[in-house]
């Protein structure tokens, strides 16, 4: 069976609404360049940073028992589901409740109960190794991997996580017009101080209004978010 096979069968408990395509001013010349530049930037930061994924691989097989990537079933562009990889950053095999319901929380407290969308910390199932790699967003580099394959782009919405979905409003929906993304709206606006809601709301209005100006500003941004300990 596939991957995505078993993604797909993974998810179909899921209840899912019927997903349209949104009405959309981004030209189809920008949607086709866009892919070719993901293609070419991924693959070229594949090769050159190999020798660094290598070494974070050997770390994370070091420290724990398990394996060196750690594959999630997340929802793409249209609510296709894929499998997203990272280096994993959690003891092997430990349960995801704990996240699930910290979603669960953020999302029925809103956006005015302060504090925004910070991460999930003091996890004890997170490693050394994994806190730090969390810390750096070096954790994500596989998904380089996601990108060359077509089922991510450079820049786009957070890959949704499928028990997040029954926290959508309707209008949220319009995220799935577009290819989920290394970076995006939310990562360069303070990501750690972003509500839930209004998380959910940037990455609808990115797949409204992105574009090459767009797009550039974000992947501008990043490094300084990256960098930034606020968004940690």
């Amino acid at each position: 069976m596939s991957a995505l096979d078993t993604a797909s069968s993974r998810m179909e408990a899921v209840a899912l609404p019927v997903w349209q395509h949104g009405a959309s001013a981004v030209p189809g010349s920008w949607r086709r360049g866009k892919r070719i530049l993901d293609v070419v930037i991924a693959v070229l930061l594949l090769v050159l940073l190999s020798p660094l994924l290598l070494l974070i691989a050997v770390a994370v097989r070091c420290e724990t028992r398990g394996p060196a990537l750690f594959r999630q079933d997340r929802y793409g562009r249209g609510l296709w589901p894929f499998v997203v990889l990272k280096f994993r950053t959690m003891h092997d095999g430990v349960s995801p409740e704990l996240h699930r319901r910290f979603i669960a929380q953020l999302a029925t407290a809103g956006d005015d109960c302060g504090g925004g969308l910070k991460k999930l910390t003091r996890d004890p199932r997170v490693t050394r190794v994994g806190a730090f790699l969390r810390r750096t967003s070096l954790d994500e580099l596989p998904q380089l991997i996601n990108v060359a394959r077509g089922e991510m782009s450079l820049v786009g919405p957070r890959p949704a996580v499928p028990y997040e979905l029954v926290h959508y409003a309707p209008e949220h929906y319009a995220r799935f017009d577009v290819r989920p993304g290394l970076t995006g709206l939310w990562q360069v606006s303070g990501r750690s101080e972003v509500g839930f809601l209004e998380m959910l709301d940037l990455d609808a209005e990115y797949a409204r209004t992105n574009g090459p100006k767009l797009d550039a500003v974000i992947m501008m941004r990043t490094p300084a978010a990256l960098l930034s300990r606020r968004t940690a």
